[in-house]
């Protein structure tokens, strides 16, 4: 028996199991089930918007449509064929058909199924980009999210306001146990206009701010202005909450102001009250 050779072919064929070893859990690692991801990216001042995906169908084209801020207008349409594992980019150059100012919606379309159509937000004004990052995915990669992330699974999404009275900000944070999903925030009008949108990335931990600028012609209806959370069709990912603009500024709850009317009437009585007893004394 020729054991250098037998020993030669047993290196090779443990060398050739570790490859494959290898190569199952990259896969593992990397590999996602049935959606697809999007991704736009932009820099302050730039006329360049690049976006840039994932699919699971590698083998189907991947239609772009973008759309002005007022959805009236198409801008400009786009295709692209995905690499072998499933990866495209497309870009986009800032152009004469980008006159409008305001948030353009870049949707993303592979086949029938909803979960091959993405969309994305870029602000754009006089021409310009706004600094853009934002991401939108309906891929799932439990196994790579299970190590990166300490979010509790199926705790849905969660939002609060922070305002001050008198203020022309809205901070709005929140949780979500889908990090890998983008969340879209819309603010609607007491008259069910829409007057603002954005769209944010939860960190590895599921939590996300955003700030709302309010004042502007958009702004100048009285009332309650609803400020609502998307990140699916799910209910337990569709959640909203209502601040009140009076004159373009923050206006705080009314819990907040009856409690506060409370505690002075409550004083205001201990006081008299005080005073009442001090005067029915008798005097000797």
């Amino acid at each position: 028996m020729n054991f250098k050779r037998s020993t030669t072919t047993m290196v090779i064929a443990i060398m050739a199991l570790s490859l494959i070893s290898m190569t199952s859990v990259q896969q593992d690692v990397f590999a996602s089930g049935p959606g697809m991801s999007i991704t736009a990216t932009a820099d302050q001042g730039s006329n360049t918007i690049a976006v840039t995906g994932m699919t699971a169908l590698a083998s189907n084209d991947v239609t772009f449509v973008v759309k002005s801020p007022s959805g009236n207008n198409l801008v400009t349409i786009a295709q692209v064929t995905p690499d072998d594992d499933g990866n495209f980019t497309v870009i986009f150059k800032v152009g004469q058909t980008w006159n409008e100012d305001g948030l353009y919606s870049i949707t993303a379309t592979q086949g029938q199924s909803s979960i091959y159509t993405l969309t994305v937000f870029v602000e754009v004004t006089s021409g310009m980009t706004e600094e853009t990052s934002v991401t939108q995915s309906t891929l799932e990669m439990e196994s790579i999210l299970s190590i990166q992330t300490n979010v509790d699974k199926y705790t849905g999404l969660e939002i609060s306001a922070d305002a001050v009275e008198g203020s022309t900000t809205i901070e709005i944070t929140g949780s979500t146990d889908r990090i890998s999903e983008g969340i879209t925030l819309t603010v609607t009008s007491p008259n069910g206009n829409i007057v603002s949108i954005a769209q944010v990335s939860p960190d590895v931990n599921g939590e996300f701010t955003t700030v709302f600028t309010t004042g502007g012609p958009l702004w100048k209806q009285d009332g309650n202005y609803i400020i609502s959370a998307h990140q699916n069709d799910d209910e337990m990912y569709n959640v909203s909450v209502t601040v009140e603009i009076i004159d373009g500024v923050v206006i705080p709850e009314f819990g907040t102001i009856a409690a506060m009317i409370l505690a002075v009437a409550i004083i205001s009585i201990i006081a008299i009250s005080a005073k009442s007893r001090l005067s029915i004394i008798p005097r000797y």
